[in-house]
């Protein structure tokens, strides 16, 4: 067994046994392996040892490794996308989990249109209010956003995406979990964005056990699969 399948095994007992604790399904959350700078044979590595989902920060950097690796991995981008990058996405990623403006919609909304493709979505919260984070702020940026996801026919909207401040207290860490999950029963009890509305992309190496208790549906974990990055 290579070090990333054993650590891929560790990582899912973790999800698994949070999952429990919180009287949820292990089935019921999605890993996401963080292959961000990691070479295509890692992602092969992990795909042997059954992963199917993988995350990619940079745009260009995602598309060579999906040319290297080849079919079958599931590829979420997870990274903040430039506008003038949005034409590279769709058709190439399952899922952009990172949506924050109303420029980078209509961006992925065309093209998704021209190739007359359907993109889900997360939208990104920056919750905590971090300089140096991307991300909507306040609830009115989020209903101003969903309201015009509305008109962008290619775009489907799944749920919500959060990184807490990682220097943050575990009680300090769950509440933010805590308040994003609110956010998204409110978002679906007041504006009523579809069915599909559902996903809440919470958690990484140092605190996905505190996420998945808290609601959590997708994790994104890269060091304690990969190990170090490059």
């Amino acid at each position: 067994m290579s070090a990333i399948a054993a650590n891929l095994a560790t990582v899912r007992q973790r999800i698994a046994d949070a999952a429990r604790r919180a009287g949820r399904r292990a089935q019921d959350v999605t890993l996401v392996a963080v292959s961000k700078t990691q070479p295509g044979a890692a992602v092969r590595d992990a795909i042997a040892a059954g992963q199917r989902d993988f995350g990619e920060n940079r745009v260009q950097e995602a598309l060579a490794k999906m040319d290297a690796v080849g079919p079958g991995p599931v590829w979420h981008l997870i990274g903040h996308l430039q506008t003038n990058k949005a034409r590279l996405v769709p058709g190439r990623f399952a899922l952009v989990q990172s949506l924050d403006s109303d420029k980078l919609a209509v961006a992925l909304d065309s093209r998704a249109r021209e190739l007359a493709v359907a993109l889900p979505v997360l939208l990104q919260l920056n919750w905590s209010g971090e300089a140096t984070k991307a991300g909507l702020r306040d609830w009115d940026a989020v209903a101003a956003l969903l309201e015009r996801l509305a008109g962008c026919a290619a775009l489907r909207p799944v749920g919500l995406m959060t990184i807490p401040d990682p220097a943050a207290t575990e009680a300090a860490t769950r509440a933010h979990f805590a308040q994003v999950r609110g956010l998204l029963e409110r978002i679906r009890r007041e504006i009523a964005p579809g069915p599909d509305f559902r996903e809440l992309s919470m958690g990484m190496s140092h605190d996905f056990e505190w996420a998945i208790e808290e609601g959590a549906t997708l994790v994104r974990i890269g060091t304690a699969i990969f190990g170090s990055r490059p």
